[in-house]
């Protein structure tokens, strides 16, 4: 998944440090953590580095955070070798134009409420929930009923 604006609402507060502050909706995280207990692997592929991703990342147990990454197709690709499945097993949502090149080579793609438009048309899923608003517990929800799993 990407993080600005599906794991958050896309706001990013910038600090005197120069570190950001984003705000991660808990049910989103819920969701993530069953989504990790059912068997499933889960990540970040974020344009953006932040100690707050990687923070988040670290909390949820992901297991790919890829963060900073200019060519997201590439990253993805990178990942699905390293978890040893096809792009037809995994599941991806975005927000923007710059998700739209994985949407567009993967088995599910999912796009938050307030996507750019673009990112919406390229989705097979479109989630009622904005982001950072729990569409990502939203689409987890979805794909854990599809598998019978919940």
């Amino acid at each position: 998944m990407d993080c600005d604006g599906v794991l958050t609402d896309g706001r990013i507060t910038l600090l005197a440090d120069g570190d950001e502050q984003k705000t991660f909706h808990v049910r989103d995280g819920q969701g993530i953590v069953l989504f990790q207990s059912a068997g499933f692997e889960t990540g970040i592929i974020s344009g953006r580095a932040s100690s707050a991703t990687e923070r988040r990342g670290r909390e949820l147990g992901m297991t790919y955070v890829r963060q900073n990454v200019k060519d997201k197709l590439a990253a993805f690709k990178e990942i699905i070798v390293q978890a040893t499945v096809s792009a037809d097993e995994c599941a991806y949502i975005g927000d923007d134009i710059g998700d739209i090149s994985i949407m567009e080579n993967i088995g599910f793609a999912i796009a938050v409420a307030d996507a750019a438009e673009q990112t919406k048309q390229a989705a097979h899923y479109v989630t009622a929930r904005n982001g950072g608003r729990g569409a990502v517990r939203e689409a987890i929800d979805l794909i854990l009923k599809a598998q019978s799993i919940i």
